[in-house]
């Protein structure tokens, strides 16, 4: 018999083995309803994640502590977390209607509750992605936290290096001090984190409020004395889900209760029987470039092209916005606040009430009579099946079914690019579901050569919608790229998205089989270029070119 040789993993196929043992060890905690983060319940977590060293959180495998990555994971947890012994997972169980003050993370829209000083609610409405998301981040936070606690304590914790005493005076005291002393403390802390001072003196600025001038100083004491707390005196770190959330999750609750709504305000407005064309985007593109034109004559005049979207763009341009959300609700645009928990706000735009004659887009070329555009804000992981899943079945009016005349649907999202750089724009051809053989091959309406001519680079293959942006490795995604799976890109929702397009249209008949479908992704970063990934920081006005030439390639498909 032939010898075979014994044949090393390559670090691709070591993360692929991290990722899936993340994913089944966060479902087990979860199916078991509580962990300790840090102790023997936590350790396959912390283990795949130190073994998949994800580009997003940089240097968690190393001693020193990682900084983007921890800039990243506090702008999408809720503010105060770091002092939290317990964290509590939970349905929409009442909260919002407590006196709990409602804490909504800058860079994710979710509800969370500061309960009293050791315990903060998060409330999960937006399925699995979100609970993988949250643990994820609070894995990597504890990770770091116990980084801190190694490299200030002394003598097996019976004393502490005379930086951490400095900086505990400033925290417990919420000491003022001066701008000399706050270079010191700098100084101290670049000392404890394992890195220079200009990097300290950065982040530090990063994490300035108005409220709260140290907020970074606050930061890293908090997540240090917790993890001292912990090995000294076993006061371990909880992490708990809900019986209801248990119960509730993978049910599409959420998603029936939004669909609902929308149908009822398609109904509402005898817009139900119209041709309908879904639009997953942000809530801005759409409506500047259907309205803007119109809502701002003097601006447009002297704003050529995108200009007047940069222009819009601006945070000081709020009354610009206002007036053109105002004009468009009075020609046609219905906003529907989301009030299920999805936390997917939606607008309606009825065509008919379009004045065509000053809009750039000319009704006259529409293959549908009258048609309705129904924006829906970007989704999160799984959560794309379950709300377009619910929004394309049949809307029950007693014993009736109204089947919903769905002509198109387009997703438009930011996503992460393997060839190229931010603001560039990526053509799908197939959504590959990360961890599983499923792929999904699609007719796409847009080309490559529909977005090109806007001067930014337009790359067309397949796309992998990963399980979390944030565990992907530098290794794993050459391999997507450079194999025959030709991935050109990384996202969360079109594997998920096309799946309940593909089941509603060709399987369950709630929709036509001849539905139209669009995909059309700009970069939000380069996780194979360093410097480049998300931790590094937003898109800015970059994003403003292929966000607008994107709508306006949709919209002109549709008029």
């Amino acid at each position: 018999m032939a010898k075979t040789n014994k044949i090393d993993r390559t670090r691709a196929q070591e993360s692929t083995n991290a990722i899936e043992k993340l994913y089944i060890s966060m479902r087990h905690l979860f199916s078991r309803g509580f962990y300790k983060p840090m102790g023997i319940s936590g350790e396959a977590l912390r283990k795949s994640l130190l073994s998949l060293r994800p580009e997003i959180y940089g240097s968690i495998a190393e001693d020193r502590v990682e900084l983007n990555g921890l800039i990243y994971v506090i702008e999408r947890l809720p503010k105060g977390i770091e002092e939290c012994q317990f964290i509590n997972l939970t349905a929409d169980e009442g909260y919002g209607d407590s006196h709990f003050e409602t804490i909504i993370p800058p860079k994710r829209r979710r509800n969370c509750y500061r309960i009293d000083k050791d315990q903060m609610n998060i409330e999960i409405t937006r399925g699995r992605s979100e609970i993988y998301d949250i643990l994820t981040h609070l894995t990597f936070l504890f990770i770091e936290s116990h980084k801190i606690q190694k490299r200030v304590t002394l003598n097996e914790g019976q004393s502490f290096i005379r930086e951490w005493k400095y900086l505990e005076d400033i925290v417990i005291y919420n000491k003022e001090i001066s701008e000399e002393e706050r270079e010191v403390s700098i100084a101290h802390l670049s000392s404890i984190l394992g890195r220079t001072f200009d990097e300290v003196v950065s982040i530090h600025k990063t994490f300035q409020t108005e409220e709260k001038k140290d907020r970074f100083f606050h930061l890293i004491y908090w997540l240090g004395k917790l993890a001292i707390d912990e090995v000294l005196d076993n006061k371990k770190r909880n992490v708990t889900f809900s019986s209801v959330l248990i119960e509730e999750i993978g049910h599409h609750i959420y998603g029936d209760v939004w669909a609902n709504n929308i149908k009822e305000v398609l109904k509402e407005n005898k817009l139900l029987k119209r041709p309908i064309h879904i639009i997953s985007a942000n809530m801005h593109s759409v409506l500047n470039s259907i309205y803007a034109k119109a809502a701002l004559p003097k601006q447009a005049a002297e704003h050529e092209n995108f200009e007047l979207f940069q222009l819009l763009s601006n945070s000081d341009s709020k009354p610009l916005q206002k007036a053109v959300k105002e004009y468009a609700s009075q020609n046609g645009l219905i906003y529907v606040k989301d009030t299920s928990g999805t936390n997917i706000n939606v607008q309606i735009i009825d065509t008919d009430e379009i004045n065509f004659e000053v809009s750039p887009f000319k009704k006259d070329n529409s293959i549908d009579k009258s048609p309705v555009i129904i924006v829906m804000d970007y989704a999160f992981g799984e959560q794309a099946y379950e709300t377009m899943d619910e929004l394309l079945k049949p809307y029950k009016n007693s014993k009736k079914k109204n089947h919903l005349d769905v002509k198109s649907v387009s997703i438009m999202g930011k996503a992460g690019i393997l060839e190229g750089g931010k603001g560039d724009i990526m053509i799908p051809s197939a959504h590959i579901f990360e961890g599983t053989a499923d792929n999904y091959p699609f007719k796409n309406e847009l080309s490559k050569e529909d977005l090109e001519g806007f001067g930014v680079a337009v790359f067309d293959g397949s796309m992998i919608s990963v399980l979390g942006t944030s565990l992907q490795n530098k290794d794993l995604l050459e391999f997507f790229h450079d194999s025959t799976w030709n991935v050109i890109g990384l996202e969360m929702e079109g594997a998920h998205y096309q799946k309940a397009i593909q089941s509603a249209s060709k399987i369950r008949g709630n929709i036509s089989k001849n539905v139209k479908v669009r995909y059309a992704y700009y970069a939000s970063d380069n996780p194979l270029e360093t410097g480049a990934t998300l931790a590094s920081g937003g898109l800015g006005m970059t994003g403003v070119t292929p966000t607008y030439a994107i709508t306006q390639k949709i919209l002109e498909q549709i008029f």
